[in-house]
């Protein structure tokens, strides 16, 4: 997962930046957890992808956000970072990012100084906002091939199409052979 270089772990003086964290996930009503590492690991609730979820990490001077979008796109490479490349330039305090693997995430990064329950709120927005928001458009721009050949693979066995259907569009002229 791509990270930045802040990635020392807290010192006891951090406390307050850990306090603000559990109380707004508290608040929000987030299944979260502290991870091995003294990390938080949060699933935000999504409408198009079942759930996404979040790394918190205190760090001496910066709170890191990361989250797993999708994993490398299996067509259209170029045409996918294009689209998440303009998309940066339009949020807030994240943007998407590739790993070793081609695999696409969220990250971000804030100061611990700016961490409030209303800062680490918007953060959150944005990340279910790209993450859960953007899904269907990058599995259609990554993925229509491989959506086309399971519909398929599916209506000649006659499985459900329900969780396809965002993607009906993809699969029109399939229906007419």
């Amino acid at each position: 997962m791509p990270t930045w270089e802040d990635t020392t772990p807290s010192e006891p003086g951090d406390a307050d930046a850990g306090t603000i964290i559990e109380q707004t996930l508290r608040d929000a009503e987030l299944e979260w957890e502290r991870s091995a590492d003294g990390g938080y690991v949060v699933k935000l609730p999504g409408t198009r992808k079942l759930s996404t979820t979040c790394s918190l990490r205190v760090g001496r001077h910066s709170l890191s956000v990361n989250a797993f979008v999708i994993r490398r796109p299996d067509e259209n490479h170029e045409a996918v970072h294009r689209w998440l490349l303009e998309r940066n330039t339009r949020l807030y305090g994240m943007g998407y990012a590739i790993d070793g693997l081609g695999d696409v995430y969220l990250v971000g990064r804030l100061p611990l100084a700016a961490v409030t329950p209303e800062e680490l709120d918007r953060l959150l927005g944005v990340v279910l906002e790209n993450a859960d928001g953007s899904f269907n458009t990058l599995l259609e721009m990554g993925f229509a091939s491989a959506i086309r050949k399971e519909y398929a693979w599916r209506t000649s066995r006659g499985e459900s199409t329900r969780n396809l259907a965002a993607f009906a569009h993809l699969t029109r002229d399939l229906d007419t052979d």
